[in-house]
């Protein structure tokens, strides 16, 4: 993801200026309010996430013209914020850094840190390796508190932060090498869990490629394998349910990788477990057919016999049965309709009909 650097006039810098005293002057406040200290953070954190007004917009453009292509571009806080500090690394942003370090430990504290520190911490140099291992942990913790944050709501509102990690950091391998293994691999296992989430599926074939390393990967198997590991947990997680039905529909990208078995057996055991009313998921009726398209998808042998067992296992609910039973006249007349209406007027289709 390419951004447009930041144009510094007397104006844009003063304002720059103005917003990191701004931001330092709460951080001091929650060090010396340990009673307010959680509150005045997460205010932080919702400042910085905002979107720019248009008279802040024009300020920090350096007074371009902002009516054309720029300013139908989403522009939060957080992405200028990262920018600044990023340009001048060396320079700008250690009082807010070491304001947010005494607070490592609060809530809201890794949330900022990744959102105004993710490019400063791949342009800086650091010679510590404690230093920069710390720094990137809480990169990932951050990032992965936000992205959270973006489910919860069903938004997308960080995608500029995880565009820069995906295609400015993981997918650059100068770049990923400035932090450590470890970090490496827990920045590619986030990004594993999120890439659906951001509407990413285009570029898993370079992500694959670009997976570092692991220790267990003669076990687990390879970047496919591990991909799929982390998306199976991710989809057990999901309790939003227009989330979950985003992600089932995404999964059928995986249509032809190369799974170990084991990794095969556990996706399809996480699909099928959304396909059935009641626990442990609990899933709607949107997201039992979400489910059934996916995993007939991927795995269309066996297809019939594994409706036929579910068709058994939904005699175990009678609570059910009303439901479904209302659901098949109405689906039944619904096609019936649509068949009528094809022969009536061959040219004409409902718009709502169902899919062949």
């Amino acid at each position: 993801m390419t951004t447009t650097p930041l144009t510094y006039t007397h104006k844009t810098s003063a304002y720059f200026s103005a917003l990191t005293q701004a931001i330092d002057k709460k951080l001091q406040r929650a060090l010396a309010s340990p009673t307010q200290r959680r509150d005045l953070l997460q205010q932080l954190f919702a400042d910085i996430a905002l979107e720019v007004d248009d008279r802040a917009r024009d300020i920090i453009l350096g007074g371009e013209d902002t009516s054309g292509v720029q300013n139908k571009v989403p522009l939060c806080f957080y992405d200028v914020l990262a920018d600044h500090f990023a340009s001048e690394p060396d320079e700008r942003g250690k009082s807010t850094l070491d304001l947010i370090v005494q607070l490592w430990s609060q809530p809201f504290a890794s949330h900022i840190f990744a959102l105004l520190f993710h490019k400063w911490l791949f342009e800086v140099q650091l010679d510590s390796s404690d230093l920069l291992l710390r720094y990137s942990s809480a990169l990932v913790q951050g990032a992965t508190n936000v992205f959270w944050i973006d489910i919860q709501t069903n938004t997308t509102h960080f995608r500029s932060l995880f565009l820069y990690l995906l295609e400015d950091v993981a997918l650059v391998p100068e770049r990923l090498r400035k932090i450590p293994l470890q970090a490496q691999r827990d920045l590619f296992l986030l990004l594993s869990r999120f890439i659906f989430l951001y509407n990413l599926a285009e570029k898993l074939e370079s992500f694959f490629q670009n997976f570092p390393e692991f220790p267990n990967a003669f076990l687990v198997g390879g970047p496919a394998d591990i991909f799929v590991i982390e998306l199976t947990d991710q989809l057990q997680k999901l309790k939003v349910e227009p989330v979950l039905l985003h992600y089932l529909s995404q999964i059928k990208v995986l249509q032809g990788l190369e799974l170990r078995m084991t990794t095969s057996t556990r996706l399809k055991t996480c699909l099928y477990s959304f396909t059935s009313p009641g626990g442990p998921m609990y899933p709607t009726r949107a997201v039992r057919h979400a489910a059934w398209d996916a995993l007939d998808f991927l795995f269309p042998v066996g297809r019939y016999p594994r409706h036929v067992i579910s068709l058994f296992f939904r005699l175990l609910y009678p609570w059910y049965w009303p439901s479904s039973c209302w659901n098949f006249v109405w689906s039944s007349l619904h096609a019936i309709l649509y068949s009528v209406t094809g022969l009536i007027f061959p040219s004409h289709k409902l718009r709502d009909g169902p899919e062949s």
